[in-house]
Order: C-alpha cells, then sequence, then structure tokens
C-alpha cells in the first residue's frame, strides 16, 4: 500500500517545539519528506546548530509518524544546516503564535 505523503506531514504538524509550543511544520524547521518503500526520511533543520532539542526530535517524530500512519515501517530524521533556518520560514500561524506578525 502507498502511503500518503500528505498524511506524513498532518503527522508532522501534530509535534510540537516543546520551547515554543508550536509545531515543527508551522515553524519552518521541516524541509521535506521522502517515501521509498515504506520508509520515511524527514529532512529537518532547527533554529539554531547548539538548538538541545534535536536529540528529542529525533526520538519524537519517528514515534509520532509510525502511530499517525500505520503503513510506515521506519522513520529517519536527517538533520541539516543547509539552508540555514530563518524566521521568514514560518507560516503567518507561527508567526501570529509568537506574537510576530505586524
Amino acid at each position: 500500500m502507498e502511503i500518503d505523503t500528505q498524511r506524513i506531514w498532518t503527522a508532522l504538524k501534530s509535534v510540537l517545539d516543546p520551547e515554543l509550543g508550536v509545531n515543527i511544520v508551522d515553524l519552518g524547521l521541516v524541509y521535506d519528506v521522502k517515501i521509498d518503500h515504506g520508509h520515511v526520511d524527514v529532512r529537518m533543520t532547527m533554529t539554531t546548530p547548539a538548538c538541545p532539542l534535536s536529540s528529542y526530535f529525533q526520538h519524537v517524530i519517528p514515534r509520532v509518524v509510525s502511530e499517525q500512519v500505520e503503513e510506515v515501517g521506519s522513520v529517519s530524521v536527517r538533520l541539516v544546516w543547509d539552508p540555514p533556518w530563518r524566521p521568514e520560514m514560518m507560516s503567518d500561524e507561527a508567526k501570529k503564535a509568537l506574537g510576530w506578525w505586524r
């Protein structure tokens, strides 16, 4: 059975950054999702390379995606630093939630 990419993105939207209380998709941290024969590869970044939450996301994302999308066999999270994260990458909803809306 083919895995619907939109279901993966929906699952990722349920993962909140515990420091900011906003989901990682709206924060602009998730750059790409690839699916290959039941394996999901999530390519994402952090707001800064020194962010202490990288190990948290490496643990939580595979669990959440696997729980919400039963067809998933495995999930890997690849942290990348290029392009570097910028506040402009946030959705309008994230900007509003964080008080950045003008």
